[in-house]
């Protein structure tokens, strides 16, 4: 009877270290999927750019330091894989971008320009799936983090080293700048 009591706990804790431990994988490879995806969506926005900047250089001889500076940071967030380096180089291409928009809006030509108007709502389209991928990303690593952390599964994630993944995360100057509206 003891034999069969001691067989049976084995059998549970065998069962429920497979559970954990399956559970463990499937949420690293969803973080894994996210972070994949938020690649997708940053592919598709530096594809998108050069279009953007090669239909309004013409107009724009006078602000040749946004165009500039738009490429600038576009080769310098594609050049970057470090997590945290990314997303600080994501949040300066952001910028120079919308930088770009503002000036855009100053040039009536550019403005009714399908090709441009077209572009411009691509890229902001773009950027609205890769605010979305961002914080479908941070869920699935919060939830991963906790699977790590909570008793009993952190025994599970201590023994076959399961990492943890950094969030992405805004820089600290974009967080804290406060946006203005000219309505002038």
């Amino acid at each position: 009877m003891i034999a069969w009591i001691v067989i049976a706990f084995v059998s549970l804790c065998c069962f429920w270290a497979i559970l954990s431990y399956n559970r463990l994988v499937t949420s690293r490879n969803d973080v894994r999927n996210a972070w994949s995806q938020i690649d997708v969506q940053l592919k598709r926005r530096y594809d998108l750019i050069p279009n953007l900047v090669a239909a309004v250089k013409g107009y724009m001889q006078h602000e040749k330091d946004v165009l500039e500076n738009v490429v600038r940071a576009r080769a310098e967030a594609m050049s970057t894989a470090n997590l945290p380096k990314k997303a600080t180089a994501e949040e300066s291409l952001t910028s120079s971008l919308k930088s770009l928009f503002v000036i855009i809006e100053k040039y009536p030509v550019l403005k009714a320009s399908d090709n441009v108007l077209r572009l411009q709502e691509d890229l902001v389209a773009t950027e609205n799936r890769i605010a979305f991928a961002r914080q479908l990303y941070n869920d699935l690593v919060a939830n991963y983090q906790i699977r790590c952390e909570i008793f009993p599964d952190m025994m599970i994630a201590q023994t076959f080293a399961f990492q943890s993944f950094e969030y992405f995360r805004a820089d600290i100057t974009e967080k804290k700048a406060t946006p203005s509206a000219e309505l002038s």
